[in-house]
Parts: C-alpha cells; structure tokens; sequence
C-alpha cells in the first residue's frame, strides 16, 4: 500500500498518469469550487484562479457563468465536465473532464456521449456569476505576453471597478515588464479616481497628472465636471487638481500629436524620395515627363502582392519562411518595374524625344492602358498586402507611436538615396549620365553612347519607382488607382527640388511628405494638398529653377 501511494506521487509529480495529464492545484481547485455548494467557499476559491493562467480553467469559468458546466455522477463519484463545442448528426456530444481536459470515458475506455438537450448545467448566482467575471477580466494580467497584459490593466482601469484594486496592487510587485507595470499604476490611479477618500482621490489625479495619462482623460475630464458641479462632494482641491491635471495632458496630447504627424509625414517623404528620384534624374537626361511613372509604382507594389501570395504558398501565413518575402518582394519590384520601364523606353518614348507634348500624351495613354490591364489580371478592388513578423507592431515613445514599417521605409529611403548617390558619383554609368544630363551632343562627340545611357537611366528610374510602390504597400492601400494618388506628389518633389538633383529632391520630398501630414488634420485631405500645390507654386514664381538649380547646359539637346 505505501509503494503505491509513493508510485502515485512519483506519477503526479511528473505530470501522467496512465498517460493523462495530472490534475493541476489551480484546476483542482476549481474541481472542488463546482462540487462545494458553499457559495462563500466558491467565491472564495474563484477569486484566487485569477493567477492560474491556464487556459482550461478560464475555459471553464466561462462555460460556468454561462450554464456550460455538468456533473456527471458514477458509482457516487462525480466528475465536472464540459462539452465539445460541436455536436454530432443526433444531436450527442462527448464530454471533457475539466479536472485534467481529457474526454470522459466509461472502465471499458469508451468515451461517454450526452444528448445535449438532456443536460442540467450548474446552477449559478448573480453573486457568483459577478466573481467569475471578475476572475475572466483579470486572467489577461498573467498572460505571457507583456502587451496583452498592458492591454488587460489599461482595460481593467476603464472599468473603474473598487473589486480589481488588490488584484492590480498585487500585480504590480510582480511585473517585471516596465510598460506593463506603468499601466497597472495607471489602471490602480483610474480606479481611484472613483473613491470616496478624497486623500485618495488626489493621490490619483496626482499620480495621473505627473505620468500624463492619456488613458484616464476622459474619466479626469468627468471627475472635474462632477468636482464643479457638485463642490460640496468633492471640494475645491479636486477641482484644481483635475483642472491642472487635465491641462498638462492636453499639452502632452498635442506634442505627442505633432510628433506622430511629422513621424508619418517622413513616412511618406521617403516613399516620395524613392519614386521621384528616378523620375528626377530621367526627366533631367531626356526632358522626359512621364505620367505612367505612378502605375510603374503601382506595379512593383502589385509586384509584393503576388510575392506575399507566393510565399504563402511555399511556406503558409507565417514563420521565418513567409516572412522573409518582403525583401524577396523589393527586389523583384525593382527588376519587374524596370523591365517595364525598359519596354517603355524602347517601344515609345525613344521615339519621343524632344516631343513634349507627345510624349506626355502617350505615357498618360500607357498609365491608362496599364491601370486597366491590372484591373482584368488582379480585379478592381484593393488587394490586401500584409506585413512580415517583423515589421509588425510599433515602438510607443511618450505616446508617440513609431510604427515598425513605416521606420524600415524611412530607413530603406535613405539607402536608397545613398546607393544613387554612389552610382552617379563612383560608377561609369553615373559618370556618363551626368554628362549626358550636362550636354548630350558634346558626350555624344566623346564617344558616349547617349541611346543606351538613356535605356539604362530609364530602366533604373522605373526600377526605383517599383520599390516605392513595394514600401507603400505596406503603409497604404494597394489598387489600380494607387499611382495616382501619388504621381502629381513625385511630379511637385521634382520641379520643387530643381530637375536632376538628388539634394534638392530630398529636401522637397521631406518638405512636401510632413507639410502634408502636417496640413491634413487641420484642413482636410483635399485642402491639404492644394495649400500645399498653391505654396509651391508661388516659391516657383521666387525660384523658377527650384530649390537647387541643375548645371546642365542643355536638357534638351
């Protein structure tokens, strides 16, 4: 008999017996909550599973609160069970024991099977149904990722619920993650915010103020309203304390609001950095304007959609595999855009030359011939293109959130201007498209074969304005109509930063990505745009050249 109990213990303490799971003290506990008809001891036992973390007991609670929970009664033994969520063609389900999870089953080993209709579920209180779901609201705070529990304290604050103070005080001795540890001061400070101790009350608005809570404005927002309507109650020192605190957020609000604006509007900057670089440098060698440059992004952004569906195809909807199609979706943006801009070139525009007008109308012709070939291959709705592992989620500095891809664009842009930069300075090819952009017909005397520079520059242009695309399918929405949103925007960065030259492209296309940020909360989109267009357009009356004037001698030649 004793070397059975020791052999029982040995099985337990390594978790199987007879290869079933062993029954955890949280889920023992619960075991014995459902078989006591103490409704104090119930209570009692509850409200400490708040720290299980185990998802068969928050499984269970539930399914308790909700009438889901059964006993099942067997030789004077009684077994609290679940049942499966789906039900045969007879209406019969099988059962699962919440003590261990595993299905109920007969000595024999078959697994018993319940009409549905024929089961009596547990009887709950009011009383006890408000404890499980107090217990359900705060298993969130044991989750093992730190946003969830942030997520779960900020959501338990708004509650405002007096019950979830010690839960959340206890919390906090324990948490080792430092956000999640601010917002559980916050949620404590929220919940006070509704107290009748006025030492504590301001304590609260204090603590809020001095951590400028952006969470709890609404609620120091209502406390002050009360606090001035009711001065009796609350006192003149709630009603300062809210109005001071209440000050300094929105202050806080507004700098936190500046900065996310100018952080999306270099967002946007960059991607317009990128697309307008080539057209900057193949509008300064051929005098070229091109207004199919916008459905040539669009192409390399369709371009990371069906590399995004083709990962998933080899390697499912995630893990490292699928995650690496990004940048396996940039370069084939740029090879695929540059072969379209390579056809363009050599089946219309080389033709073109020195024609202006014509040319602009048989590029408008190609984006329009473009736009609708995208609609019969892809269709006319937007396609969905979503963002590897690793550029998903966002930094939140002093509530100012820096999304993850929007910083990789920021940071591919700018090494995108440095490789051009190098190309056009340190390589042959940029040598000979910097004298072909200063005077075609003296590189063509020197031997400069002006054709193929053309092909190449065109090539690379449309190569670069592919990437764009793939970078904006990651911050905006990718249709048939997504180049011309944009082209007029690469258009304004160019003739702003003076034809051909890269400095004066950066600098326009940080002017005119964050003013625009800047301009739409105030004045609306469209507003936005032709306030900004009207400031261009009157600096170009100033500075006819643009910001940095080009040195060719002849653009047209």
């Amino acid at each position: 008999m004793i070397f059975l109990r020791w052999t029982l213990l040995a099985a337990a303490l390594f978790g199987w017996i007879g290869g079933e799971a062993a029954e955890s003290p949280h889920r023992a506990n619960l075991v014995e909550a459902l078989l006591t008809e103490d409704e104090s001891r119930q209570i009692e036992i509850i409200r400490g599973l708040a720290e299980s973390g185990d998802s068969l007991v928050q499984q269970a609670l539930a399914a308790w609160r909700q009438g889901g929970v059964y006993i099942n009664e067997t030789n004077e033994i009684r077994t609290p069970f679940l049942t499966e969520s789906q039900t045969d063609s007879t209406g019969w389900v099988h059962a699962i024991r919440i003590a261990d999870g595993e299905l109920l089953k007969d000595g024999a080993g078959a697994a018993f099977s319940f009409l549905s209709s024929e089961l009596t579920a547990l009887d709950t209180s009011s009383k006890l149904r408000r404890a499980i779901k107090t217990t359900l609201d705060l298993f969130a705070l044991a989750d093992p990722n730190p946003k969830m529990r942030r997520d779960a304290a900020v959501k338990l604050g708004q509650e405002q619920n007096a019950e979830y103070l010690s839960y959340l005080e206890g919390r906090m001795k324990t948490e080792s993650d430092p956000e999640a540890t601010q917002a559980l001061s916050e949620a404590v400070a929220t919940t006070q915010l509704s107290s009748d101790d006025s030492r504590k009350r301001l304590e609260a608005i204090e603590h809020l103020r001095r951590v400028r809570s952006v969470n709890a404005f609404t609620f120091l927002e209502a406390l002050h309203k009360m606090a001035k309507e009711n001065p009796a109650r609350y006192g003149k020192e709630t009603l300062t304390a809210t109005s001071d605190a209440i000050s300094e957020i929105q202050s806080h609000m507004r700098t936190a609001t500046f900065y996310g604006t100018g952080f999306r509007g270099l967002s946007l900057a960059a991607v317009l950095l990128v697309a307008a670089l080539g057209l900057a440098i193949t509008f300064g060698l051929m005098g070229i304007i091109n207004m199919a440059h916008g459905e040539v992004m669009m192409i390399g952004a369709y371009t990371a959609y069906v590399t995004q569906n083709a990962f998933k195809g080899w390697f499912g909807a995630s893990g490292p595999g699928f995650d690496a199609f990004f940048l396996v979706a940039l370069f084939a943006s740029f090879v695929t855009a540059g072969a379209v801009g390579l056809a363009l070139e050599r089946g219309i525009i080389r033709f073109l030359y020195r024609r202006p007008l014509e040319s602009l109308l048989a590029t408008w012709g190609v984006s329009l011939v473009l736009q609708q070939l995208i609609r019969q291959m892809f269709g006319a709705a937007n396609v969905q293109v979503g963002a590897p592992s690793w550029l998903s989620g966002s930094l939140v500095i002093h509530d100012v959130l820096l999304a993850f891809n929007r910083m990789f664009v920021i940071g591919f842009a700018a090494f995108i201007l440095l490789l051009t930069y190098l190309l056009l300075t340190r390589t042959s090819l940029g040598l000979q498209i910097r004298a072909v952009m200063q005077n075609r017909q003296m590189a063509a005397a020197l031997g400069v074969r002006t054709d193929w520079v053309n092909m190449m520059t065109f090539a690379f242009g449309s190569g670069l304005a592919g990437m764009a695309g793939a970078c904006l399918s990651q911050i905006a929405n990718v249709g048939p109509s997504l180049g011309q949103n944009y082209i007029f925007d690469c258009f304004m960065v160019v003739v702003l930063g003076g034809v051909g030259s890269l400095v004066g492209t950066l600098y326009a296309a940080l002017g005119i990505g964050v003013t625009d940020q800047i301009l739409q909360p105030w004045l609306g989109a469209v507003m936005g745009k032709i306030t900004v267009l009207a400031a261009i357009i009157l600096f170009l009356q100033w500075r006819p050249s643009g910001l940095f004037a080009s040195r060719s001698r002849s653009l047209d030649g």
